[in-house]
């Protein structure tokens, strides 16, 4: 299936685009993509962490994602 990923902050740049379109399988879950991202752009494993949002909403681990599934990768956020 093809999904489009949206990306923001410091993704953005790894990404160098707003959104990627990847092709996942059927069925394929949070971590699937995860591990999908980091093998094609390894820069993302040396984020602190990132969270994957499926549908306006953090994902937890193994959540399988649709062809219509909103997903976004959120880099981690500091405030003060």
């Amino acid at each position: 299936m093809l999904i489009t990923v949206l990306s923001f902050g410091i993704a953005k740049e790894i990404f160098g685009a707003s959104s990627i379109e990847i092709e996942l399988q059927e069925g394929a879950t949070s971590n699937d993509l995860k591990s999908f991202l980091e093998e094609k752009y390894p820069r993302l494993r040396a984020l602190a962490s990132y969270m994957v949002a499926i549908d306006n909403e953090y994902s937890i681990d193994n959540q399988v994602i649709t062809s219509k599934s909103e997903v976004a990768i959120i880099p981690p956020v500091s405030g003060g």
